[in-house]
């Protein structure tokens, strides 16, 4: 079951990523995840009520709460690092977020073991092959990698939350729901301020109303995968569940390969690796 879960997480994350770094090259990131994050949040406010979820409350939904504030952070730098490109350099280089768990498990007095300290090295030197050859004359792309590495510590740190706010089924609904609320909270007031500082919110022609079904997607894929990654985690080993919930950039690769048909340079896939292959020490050390 925990691996049934956890790579249905990587798919829904991966094809979640590759339609918000697509509506992000034509909608402020900004509002995407708002508006994602918004319908996520009146599905999951339906079964909450209809499973009787908030017979669950208590203090473990701040932990939720946490991840709601943190999430749209994260969220919205990753688009905007999709959005930039390439996604097979952008996508990869998120997983590298796995290191919060890692380190949460230091604090709680684990020690780091001969494979991650070398995972830890082999994701660094990924970062820097991917990120390395755009750096020169291209602060765009120095951009993306920046971008990139908030948003994978922002997930990470997500990860580490959402795991202790619930332990049941219903428990988990209503985490969700708690999470993506504050989420829509958090974002709405930076909307909101955006807006208030002459940013523009909407692409030219107004509101994407064709673009509303796959803005659904991208926030209902979203929570499910938030969703798949706790059970995994509490059904089995954290290391297996991380491990395999890590492959989801390639599909989002694959994705922007096989649509956008995008190439990347030897370089540029070498680094794209590594950190996938740091990522997977580190989860498994």
């Amino acid at each position: 079951m925990t691996a049934l879960f956890a790579l249905a997480t990587s798919l829904l994350w991966g094809l979640a990523d590759f339609g918000g770094g697509l509506l992000t090259r034509r909608t402020p990131a900004l509002t995407v995840v708002v508006v994602s994050q918004a319908i996520a949040a009146v599905v999951l406010g339906v079964i909450v009520v209809f499973t009787g979820a908030w017979s669950e409350a208590g203090d473990q939904l701040w932990f939720a709460a946490a991840a709601g504030v943190v999430g749209p952070i994260a969220l919205i730098c990753f688009y905007k690092a999709l959005a930039l490109g390439p996604m097979g350099v952008v996508s990869p280089l998120g997983t590298v977020g796995v290191a919060v768990p890692v380190g949460v498990g230091l604090f709680l007095g684990e020690r780091p073991g001969l494979m991650q300290v070398a995972g830890i090295a082999v994701a660094v030197l990924g970062v820097v092959l991917a990120g390395g050859p755009q750096l020169r004359g291209a602060p765009v792309q120095r951009q993306a990698i920046l971008l990139t590495l908030i948003a994978a510590f922002g997930f990470g740190t997500v990860f580490a939350l959402i795991a202790e706010a619930s332990t049941t089924t219903t428990g988990l609904f209503l985490a969700l729901f708690v999470q993506r609320v504050v989420n829509v909270g958090a974002g709405g007031l930076a909307l909101y301020a955006s807006s208030r500082r002459g940013v523009a919110t909407l692409p030219e022609g107004g509101f994407p109303w064709r673009s509303l079904p796959a803005l659904g997607f991208v926030g209902l894929a979203d929570v499910a995968a938030n969703g798949t990654y706790v059970v995994a985690a509490h059904h089995g080993p954290v290391t297996v569940a991380a491990v395999l919930a890590s492959l989801y950039p390639v599909v989002t690769a694959l994705a922007a390969r096989g649509i956008l048909r995008e190439r990347l340079r030897a370089v540029q896939a070498a680094g794209a690796g590594l950190a996938l292959v740091g990522t997977l020490l580190l989860a498994t050390g």
